[in-house]
């Protein structure tokens, strides 16, 4: 892995201090981010941070192994008494040539008190990369969106690997009536030799 992809904390912290909404519309326009999962680009940027402190930021190359667990930062500049949505998807599913599954749906949180993300309604828990041997990078997008009211996600339906396929982030919004994401980030990541693992705990979901 070229160790130039991996970004250290300070320099997500430099980051974050000069990415402009110009910078993230740049960016997520350049990976296609616009228009295959959002039409706008978020207002500002998410805060990513998964274990050995490795941070997602805007494309660079993690690998599944490195994001097999949920981050331990995620973090925005929220309003105080607002309630979020977090969204994780893949628009790459099965392939960015062949993305006949466009997205799917890793990590659904819902009613998050300002971005306290322990504290929201787990939708669909989350499930780490797990790009299919052969089929190259994936890009995989976190957004975050202002609720305009608690919503009520019916309990009965399960998100499996079945249900987790064709998601739409976009359709998401509209139906919520979200609006344009208040936060967002990206990273990319292929396949290793973790990703059997994480077909299995897509296997076992909801069993």
């Amino acid at each position: 892995m070229n160790t130039q992809l991996r970004r250290s904390l300070p320099i997500f912290f430099f980051l974050s201090k000069i990415c402009s909404s110009a910078d993230l519309e740049v960016a997520f326009n350049n990976y296609g981010i616009i228009p295959d999962v959002i039409d706008r680009a978020p207002r500002q940027l998410l805060k990513v941070v998964f274990e050995k402190n490795l941070n997602c930021t805007l494309g660079n190359i993690l690998t599944p192994s490195d994001v097999r667990h949920a981050p331990h930062v995620l973090s925005w500049n929220a309003y105080p008494n607002q309630l979020y949505s977090l969204l994780m998807t893949d628009p790459d599913a099965p392939s960015r040539d062949n993305p006949v599954n466009r997205e799917f749906l890793h990590w659904l949180v819902v009613n998050i008190p300002k971005n306290d993300i322990s504290s929201g309604d787990t939708v669909a828990q989350y499930v780490g990369s797990g790009p299919p041997e052969g089929t190259g990078l994936h890009r995989y997008v976190f957004t975050v969106y202002l609720q305009e009211s608690r919503l009520f996600p019916n309990p009965e339906i399960c998100f499996d690997k079945i249900a987790r396929r064709k998601w739409s982030t976009r359709n998401f919004a509209k139906d919520n009536y979200l609006g344009q994401p208040e936060a967002g980030n990206f990273f990319q990541a292929e396949y290793d030799d973790h990703v059997p693992a994480v077909q299995e705990q897509l296997n076992q979901l909801c069993q």
